[in-house]
């Protein structure tokens, strides 16, 4: 029990503590002393963001974590990032790795396998990486171009100042305004139109079925004449007028010499002329014609 003094103690805790602290410094890394992780390296010619301890995550599971990354001072080109991987997993020849970031500023490694019909890189093997181009990125390549159209839009802006000061335009706005105000009385209008025609939609329906019954009555009744008979009259009486109109013509009948004899309508013209003579005659000299005896004498 001599061995266990007061300063030995010290010492057994204060390696414990420091081994202690080491381990939980490499599990909060990721990093696990007992791993059998297999370890590979990655060149890149840029790790921005990229640091030891970083997790690596391939479909979007994490399969491994950046060990630690050592610059290449003969070579600045090449940056070597050790990285372990789980044993389990296969990595295809061909496979590369990207670094990857988020909005929150997270860094990630990202495997993007290849299909290399199954072969294998084996532990220590090397594989090439790069840094995925964000959105800064790609900004900034798009300056020039933007840099381009800027004489461009100077140019548009100047015509549109120019189109903004013209009173024209303000006329024109006036006018769309009152054109704006038409339409929406138009519109009105067409909707009490509107209105009162589904008013009197249902009498006018009312009167398209009436009118719709009397043309069908009436059809009816037309297909109840007996059509053969009236035709059979018709032809009746078309005979008859045939018949007067050839009586008409003929010189047998009276009316046919009345129509055809000059003689006959002159004799009967002199008739009238005389009966119309005597008939004057007999108005204006009544007792040539009438003796009216008052006391009963007998006429001389």
């Amino acid at each position: 029990m001599k061995y266990f003094t007061k300063e030995v103690k010290i010492a057994l805790t204060a390696i414990l503590a420091i081994v202690l602290l080491f381990i939980g410094m490499n599990f909060l890394k990721g990093l696990s002393l007992f791993s059998s992780d297999k370890s590979y390296y990655i060149v890149f010619d840029d790790v921005s963001g990229l640091s030891p301890s970083s997790p690596i995550f391939a479909n979007g599971f994490r399969v491994g974590v950046v060990k630690s990354i050592e610059y290449d001072y003969a070579n600045p080109d090449h940056i070597v990032a050790v990285v372990g991987l789980d044993k389990k997993l296969p990595v295809p020849r061909g496979t590369t790795a990207e670094i990857v970031s988020d909005f929150l500023g997270n860094v990630k490694l990202e495997l993007h396998f290849s299909n290399n019909g199954g072969s294998t890189l084996a532990e220590g093997d090397t594989l090439i990486g790069h840094l995925q181009q964000g959105a800064l990125s790609k900004a900034a390549e798009m300056i020039p171009q933007i840099e381009q159209m800027l004489p461009r839009i100077d140019s548009i802006l100047v015509c549109v100042n120019t189109l903004v000061a013209d009173p024209a335009l303000a006329g024109t706005l006036h006018n769309t305004e009152e054109l704006t105000a038409t339409l929406t009385s138009t519109s009105h209008d067409l909707q009490r139109l509107v209105t009162s025609v589904g008013q009197r939609l249902p009498g006018m329906m009312q009167r398209a079925d009436a009118t719709l019954a009397s043309t069908e009555t009436l059809t009816q009744n037309l297909s109840q004449i007996d059509v053969e008979a009236l035709v059979k009259r018709i032809d009746g009486t078309l005979a008859n007028v045939e018949q007067m109109s050839a009586a008409l013509a003929s010189r047998e009948g009276s009316l046919g010499l009345l129509l055809h004899d000059p003689q006959l309508y002159q004799n009967l013209t002199a008739t009238m002329r005389d009966v119309d003579s005597l008939l004057i005659d007999f108005k204006q000299h009544p007792r040539r014609y009438i003796n009216v005896s008052v006391f009963g004498k007998k006429d001389k």
